[in-house]
């Protein structure tokens, strides 16, 4: 069942990503309406996708860079949903949609099957701690995202030529205000993630730190992201800067995820095999 909604999923991402363009290049509302639709229908076949896969399994969809790819997709498009419907931010799907696709198609090219969980993977702190980093990767996800569409806007306000995407794109103080509500929940989030997997290492091999790559790469993420949050509190990082920065730091993250999986071919470097 999961297969089959699965490719529903991906193929209402790709239609919705489809629309939402006919609805940046046109600024027409019903364009909007059909791409939210779209997006909203993507969002139930990737939660039933998700739900088929926690019934074969018998376990929270966490335990490979497939699952992992796909519960980020769907908690990115669910925070989309909740800004777009709370602040009418239609803009927010045009760009989410598409995130969400690569998201899709880069778990459809890794392995999906469902494989018993060794020994060591076998606890509740494993649901717990990836959930939590995952949901606050994608408020960083929405951030970034929120990041580039100020860097827009900012540009088109400089350039003295509005046009294109001026006309759907909010105001920068919008932007740049939820950009940072974005931030204030993924870093506590990040932490607990952070907090939760050194208390699982204990639990699990004695030690709260082996160094591996990817928990040195979260502090390093962790710290960036503390960073850009000190600097907006006490110095006054926001607008270009902040959004600069939030695209970088979740640059950071995605890229380090992604390379350490290509280079160790699993996480932490603890196999599930």
């Amino acid at each position: 069942m999961s297969y089959v909604f699965f490719h529903i999923t991906a193929a209402l991402y790709l239609a919705a990503t489809l629309v939402y363009t006919g609805y940046l290049v046109s600024h027409g509302d019903k364009f909007a309406r059909v791409a939210r639709d779209l997006l909203i229908g993507g969002f139930l076949a990737h939660t039933i996708t998700l739900l088929g896969r926690l019934a074969e399994g018998g376990r929270i969809p966490t335990t490979s860079l497939h699952e992992s790819l796909l519960l980020f997709a769907w908690l990115t498009v669910g925070i989309c949903l909740f800004l777009l419907f709370k602040y009418n931010l239609s803009v927010l799907g045009a760009f989410v949609s598409p995130f969400a696709l690569l998201l899709v198609i880069t778990a459809s090219l890794l392995p999906s099957e469902i494989v018993p969980l060794t020994p060591v993977l076998k606890s509740w702190w494993l649901p717990v701690h990836v959930t939590l980093a995952i949901l606050g990767n994608a408020f960083f996800a929405l951030a970034c995202i929120l990041g580039v569409t100020y860097l827009i806007q900012e540009h088109y306000l400089k350039s003295h030529k509005v046009g294109g995407m001026y006309f759907v794109l909010p105001s920068l103080d919008i932007l740049d205000e939820l950009g940072y509500k974005c931030l204030t929940y993924g870093f506590p989030l990040l932490t607990l993630g952070i907090i939760t997997g050194v208390m699982w290492s204990e639990y699990a091999f004695g030690t709260y730190w082996m160094w591996k790559h990817r928990q040195v790469w979260s502090m390093i993420t962790w710290f960036l992201y503390a960073a850009l949050l000190h600097g907006r509190l006490t110095t006054g990082w926001r607008g270009r800067k902040s959004a600069k920065f939030s695209v970088v730091a979740f640059g950071v993250l995605l890229g380090s995820s992604l390379i350490i999986y290509v280079l160790l071919g699993e996480g932490h470097g603890i196999s599930n095999r």
